[in-house]
């Protein structure tokens, strides 16, 4: 048993030396030669996710093998090249762009972000850099598509996406069924195709963008008067700074010479005008994972190390944790070695019930922007994404060691006690090469759900496989393809991990396991 502990932790060091020091979202102040821009790298046409440096692109800087490219790059490119900058840009979800700035994890915010006055409470914006009229993204045979005015949605089922004005405005539609907001575009215009909601609401450019990609798409323009009601601060967008930045005034001269004209001719190269060429569902698949298998490749390796580390590591740390539980001390004997007992089987339970009580989508945003914003600790994502994950597998794996070794009977514990053996030597020895035999299933169980749970750490930008599939999809707006692709990946990765998993609990109920047990404790025992 002894040597198996041993191995699992050279694994796990092998494991944190392969990672690199710089995946990630870590940031550095003091380095005033650097613009750090954080953006979804899937909200096409403003910004959007490709495999090489074409048209312009940038790399993006915490995600291997992907480059961003659309008006929002083009302007961030503009931007530190005027400042005499170097331009990185961060792969960030929607939600977590404000608490990225804020915490300091980027410079600026260059995503299609309106102004308004709730984001104005937590972060300041610059002059506007593009300003667009809303429409009704629906689908082209919609009984709907002929509407002229807002006024013709009456009874329509129509949503925007989360945290933005266009869900706001929603309102102004008489007897609208309301749908409950979407988190991405690529959810609505799923949505929309399935015949989930009649429509919804989008900037032109986003709308352009859909049409281009999904034939089957087409979208509402209003004359004046008959189309929602926005301020100037709704219909445009700004780049998002730090409270009272210094980047605010030298942002502003340079946008101050963009011309509408200059905004109109970049918007234009970034929207793809030709029209593609139409293939069947399959062929669409197949041309998806031609141009970005890279992308999907990265978010498998990320998927894969994230899951494989922390069910070591989580497997360790709930081995301690449950071990250091049962732990008992005489009060009459040791009286502060009982009360230090109590204190830390306190602090234990707590991480126990803390961990297993809350959604891990949760503690990741906690952890990540909490940590920098509070603490000064910075970490990259994947570091956190490995701590998050471990910590959150240790406080369930506890649970499930306590139970294996509550199973193992209790005369071994008193024979061992019987024949002079310390606790750690009766653990060790006797107990936990049963309980571990006893739980296999349960871990190789955490190990199939942390290669899916991952995908909760897109909140903080970690590019594991969902979040890769997240840009691609939002880019190419081929959404089912994309996902289904993704659907496809995530079966065979956990079909072949549960299939090595069983070889392993055949190893183990095997004749020689037994007997190799039976000796080891046979040898502690003699000793």
């Amino acid at each position: 048993m002894k040597k198996n502990l041993k191995r699992l932790l050279s694994l796990v060091l092998v494991f944190v030396l392969l990672i690199p020091a710089n995946i990630g979202l870590a940031s550095d102040d003091t380095d005033s030669d650097v613009l750090r821009v954080g953006m979804e790298v899937n909200y096409a046409p403003f910004n959007y996710s490709q495999v090489n440096d074409a048209n312009g692109a940038v790399p993006v800087v915490n995600s291997q093998n992907e480059y961003a490219n659309g008006y929002d790059v083009q302007i961030a490119k503009l931007i530190a090249d005027k400042l005499g900058k170097k331009l990185e840009i961060y792969k960030i979800e929607w939600d977590g762009l404000p608490p990225a700035l804020t915490s300091g994890k980027i410079d600026a915010i260059i995503a299609g972000m309106s102004p308004t006055e709730e984001r104005k409470k937590e972060i300041d914006f610059t002059k506007n850099y593009y300003t667009s009229d809303l429409v009704v993204v629906l689908k082209n045979d919609s009984k709907y598509k002929d509407a002229k005015s807002i006024a013709d949605f009456k009874g329509a089922k129509i949503t925007g996406q989360l945290n933005t004005f266009h869900y706001t405005v929603i309102d102004q539609i008489d007897g609208v069924q309301k749908m409950t907001a979407m988190e991405s575009f690529p959810s609505m215009i799923s949505a929309t195709k399935a015949g989930n909601i009649d429509g919804y609401v989008s900037e032109k450019p986003g709308a352009m963008a859909a049409v281009t990609s999904n034939k089957d798409l087409a979208y509402v323009e209003f004359d004046k008067d008959k189309g929602f009601e926005t301020s100037s601060e709704d219909t445009s967008i700004a780049v998002g700074v730090r409270k009272n930045s210094e980047l605010t005034e030298p942002i502003n001269d340079i946008l101050s010479d963009l011309s509408q004209e200059d905004q109109d001719k970049i918007m234009k190269q970034v929207i793809t005008s030709e029209n593609q060429e139409d293939m069947g569902f399959f062929d669409q698949m197949k041309a998806i994972w031609s141009e970005y298998s890279s992308l999907f490749l990265s978010g498998i390796r990320n998927t894969m190390l994230i899951a494989i580390f922390s069910t070591i590591v989580g497997f360790i740390i709930g081995l301690l944790v449950a071990v250091i539980r049962k732990i008992e001390v005489n009060k009459d004997k040791n009286i502060i070695g009982y009360l230090l007992q109590r204190l830390v089987n306190l602090i234990l339970t707590i991480y126990v019930e803390i961990f297993r009580g809350t959604p891990m989508m949760v503690q990741s945003m906690l952890i990540f922007y909490g940590a920098k914003q509070y603490l000064g600790i910075d970490m990259s994502t994947m570091t956190a994404a490995l701590f998050i994950v471990s910590i959150n597998t240790g406080a369930y794996l506890s649970e499930v060691v306590r139970g294996g070794i509550n199973s193992v009977d209790k005369g071994q514990f008193e024979a061992c006690k019987a024949l002079g053996m310390t606790h750690s030597q009766t653990m060790f020895n006797v107990v936990l090469p049963q309980t571990i035999k006893a739980i296999l299933p349960s871990i190789a169980n955490e190990f199939v759900i942390n290669i899916k749970d991952t995908s909760v750490l897109n909140v903080i930008s970690v590019t594991e496989l969902f979040f890769v599939s997240k840009s691609i999809a939002g880019s190419t707006y081929q959404i089912f393809q994309t996902y289904l692709i993704t659907a496809i990946i995530y079966f065979v990765l956990t079909f072949v991990v549960t299939r090595i998993i069983s070889l392993f609990e055949r190893k183990f109920d095997s004749k020689e396991f037994i007997l190799e047990s039976s000796t080891g404790g046979r040898h502690a025992r003699n000793n």
